[in-house]
């Protein structure tokens, strides 16, 4: 009994260094995201100073904010999903083609979307956790197989027109006190769309769940150590599934919002968007060693990589190579941190 009193005692210490981590990690992300912006203000302006400007990253990312929250929660286990982008595109394409061609509407098509979700998490939770195959040979496959099924749908771009589905994508929700003058004098109120505010309550919701649930507190466990995690008496292989599921009917529901944005269905959507996801998430201050991360460092990591894709676009490098290097740049400074976190670990 004294010596697994002690093993408790012990592991919970670990939780709460892992905690710690993570909100040390979270707050070198907020950091950086505010230097970034400030700089951008001060040194560019122009459509910078504009609150719109700030909320137009939030309009254009809703899906990859909602992706990035779901990869976190997988390699808060330890784990990874590659699949997500390509269930983007399956979702996009799907739900386009339920609406223009087989007479659906706006509820059909979010069906759709969190069907496929869960349809590929379910297959590949029960793989990971419950057959012990390597998450990534896992995702691979499922990507390959979302990209596959995109084509078979439809190989041609599909344009929705559906009469409700355009009320809910051309929706506008204003935030009050927010706006600007144009140059005609004229006051714009500034406003997010309706996919901005699913994504707000999606990090809201999983913060919750990571901070103040029995799941969220087993995905750490399981991430920091699986051995630990088990003497704990947490099911280890049924975390890791539902860690799998949510994440791939989180990448449902981006689908869902990749598709509002942009109003139609093409193979090239969401390309991508898994590697976008995987950076915000380790920019965030998620660990690919699994056990400390945070989905609100998930969302300051989208806003931070798109900001600083802005910046270089605005000093007039256009070509996608630049925005490669600048991200990769980034992605090995918060490497470099996150291995100074680990070293600090290690040596306590």
């Amino acid at each position: 009994m004294p010596s697994g009193i002690a093993v408790d005692k012990k592991n919970r210490l670990k939780s709460r260094a892992a905690m710690s981590d993570t909100n040390l990690l979270l707050l070198i992300t907020v950091v950086v995201f505010f230097l970034l912006y400030l700089s951008a203000v001060l040194f560019l302006g122009g459509g910078y100073t504009k609150p719109q400007s700030f909320l137009n990253i939030l309009n254009n990312n809703a899906s990859l904010i909602v992706l990035a929250c779901g990869m976190s929660i997988v390699m808060i286990t330890g784990g990874i999903d590659i699949s997500v982008g390509g269930v983007t595109c399956l979702v996009c394409m799907s739900c386009a083609v339920n609406l223009e061609n087989q007479g659906g509407n706006i509820f059909t098509a979010i069906l759709i979307g969190l069907g496929i979700g869960l349809a590929f998490g379910l297959v590949q939770g029960f793989l990971v956790a419950y057959l012990d195959i390597q998450p990534f040979i896992v995702s691979l496959a499922g990507m390959f197989f979302a990209k596959g099924m995109t084509t078979i749908i439809s190989k041609e771009p599909v344009r929705v027109t559906n009469e409700g589905f355009l009320a809910v994508k051309e929706a506008r929700i204003t935030v009050p006190g927010l706006g600007s003058s144009n140059k005609l004098g004229e006051y714009i109120p500034a406003y997010v769309e309706v996919g901005v505010v699913v994504a707000l309550l999606v990090v809201l919701a999983l913060f919750f769940v990571l901070r103040w649930t029995k799941l969220g507190r087993a995905f750490y466990a399981v991430g920091g150590n699986n051995q630990s995690a088990n003497m704990l008496g947490i099911n280890v292989r049924r975390t890791k599934f539902l860690a799998h599921v949510l994440c791939s009917l989180l990448a449902g529901l981006g689908g869902i919002l990749y598709f509002l944005h942009v109003g139609s269905g093409n193979v090239a959507n969401g390309a991508g968007d898994e590697m976008n996801a995987i950076a915000s998430s380790i920019i965030g201050g998620t660990l690919l060693t699994g056990g400390v991360g945070n989905v609100l460092g998930s969302f300051f990591g989208v806003l931070s990589l798109n900001t600083i894709k802005n910046i270089v676009s605005s000093l007039g490098f256009d070509e996608a190579w630049w925005s490669n290097i600048t991200v990769a740049a980034m992605l090995c400074l918060f490497l470099i941190i996150q291995s100074v976190v680990l070293l600090r670990k290690n040596k306590k």
